[in-house]
C-alpha cells in the first residue's frame, strides 16, 4: 500500500515580518547641548511677553472693575494728597492762567483736548468753579497739556499754544471743547481746519497758520507731558488743588469740598 505524502516543513527559523515602523535616531548629547542657549533665549522671551500679558489683563481688568463703579458719563477718579506739587512750576508756564495772581487757591488742569472726560469737566463743572471761585478771587486756574490721544491731540495742543500767543487760549479752549467731535473723527485738527476755527475767535489767521504750521511749541507740549507723568498723572482730566491730586471728571461737590479744605489752610 504506497504511504501517503506528507508536507515538508521547513525546520529553519521563520523569516521575520518587515515591519513598517520607521526607526527615529535621537540627536546626540553634543547636538541637545548646542540648542541649549537658544532654548534659554526663547524661554525668556516667553516669560517676558506672558509676564507683559497679565500686566495688561491686570490693568485692563483694574479699569473695568473702576468704570463700572463710576457714574455713568464720568471718568472715575479719587482724591488723594502727593508729594509732587505741579503749581511751583507753572508760574514761569507758557499758558496764562485764569484767575487773579494773588488767589489763595490754584488749580493746576492737565488735559487732553480731545478727552471726552475733560469736555464733561468744561460743561458741567466748570462753570461753576468759574462762578463761585474764579470770578470771586479766591481760585486761579492753570491748564497744561497732557495729549495723550495720539498725534492729532499733539496738533490741537500746538494750536492752543498758538492761541495763547494771541491772548486767546482760553477763548480756543472753550471753542475746542464745546464744539469736540466723536474721539474718532480727527478731521478737525488740520492746519487748515484749526485756522478756520482761529478765524471764528478773530486771530490773525496768517500768524496762528504760520505758528502751528512751524510746529514751534512742541518742546512746550512735551514738557507739559513729562512734567504730568513726573507728578503722577495718568489719564486725563487731572488736577491739583494747591497740591491734592483729583482725578477724573468728578462732580462739582468734590471740587468744592477740596477748594474749600484749601481756602481753609491758606487762611
Amino acid at each position: 500500500m504506497p504511504r501517503a505524502k506528507t508536507k515538508k516543513t521547513n525546520s529553519t527559523t521563520p523569516k521575520k515580518v518587515q515591519s513598517d515602523t520607521i526607526e527615529l535616531s535621537l540627536p546626540t548629547f553634543g547636538k541637545i547641548k548646542s540648542f541649549t542657549p537658544i532654548l534659554v533665549i526663547l524661554l525668556i522671551i516667553a516669560s517676558f511677553l506672558l509676564g507683559m500679558m497679565f500686566e495688561k489683563l491686570s490693568y485692563l481688568e483694574k479699569n473695568n472693575q473702576a468704570n463700572q463703579s463710576a457714574p455713568q458719563g464720568s471718568q472715575t477718579g479719587t482724591v488723594q494728597p502727593t508729594s509732587a506739587v505741579v503749581v511751583a512750576n507753572v508760574g514761569d508756564g507758557h499758558i496764562q492762567p485764569l484767575g487773579k495772581s494773588n488767589a489763595k487757591v490754584k488749580i493746576v488742569e492737565f488735559a487732553d483736548l480731545r478727552c471726552p472726560f475733560c469736555k464733561s469737566f468744561h460743561d458741567n463743572v466748570l462753570p461753576q468753579i468759574q462762578k463761585t471761585y474764579i470770578n470771586t478771587g479766591k481760585v486761579e486756574l492753570f491748564f497744561r497739556h497732557f495729549a495723550f490721544l495720539g498725534p492729532a491731540s499733539i496738533v490741537a495742543a500746538n494750536a492752543a499754544e498758538c492761541a495763547n500767543e494771541q491772548g486767546k487760549f482760553w477763548e480756543f479752549y472753550d471753542y475746542m471743547y464745546t464744539n469736540q467731535p466723536d474721539e474718532s473723527d480727527t478731521s478737525m485738527y488740520t492746519t487748515d481746519g484749526l485756522t478756520s476755527v482761529a478765524n471764528t475767535l478773530g486771530m490773525d489767521t496768517n500768524q496762528f497758520s504760520a505758528c502751528l504750521s512751524s510746529n514751534k511749541y512742541n518742546q512746550n507740549v512735551s514738557s507739559d507731558y513729562n512734567d504730568g507723568q513726573k507728578a503722577g498723572v495718568s489719564g486725563t482730566p487731572t488736577f491739583y488743588i494747591n497740591g491734592v491730586q483729583l482725578v477724573g471728571a468728578q462732580p462739582y461737590s468734590e471740587f468744592q469740598k477740596t477748594i474749600d479744605q484749601a481756602l481753609a489752610k491758606a487762611k
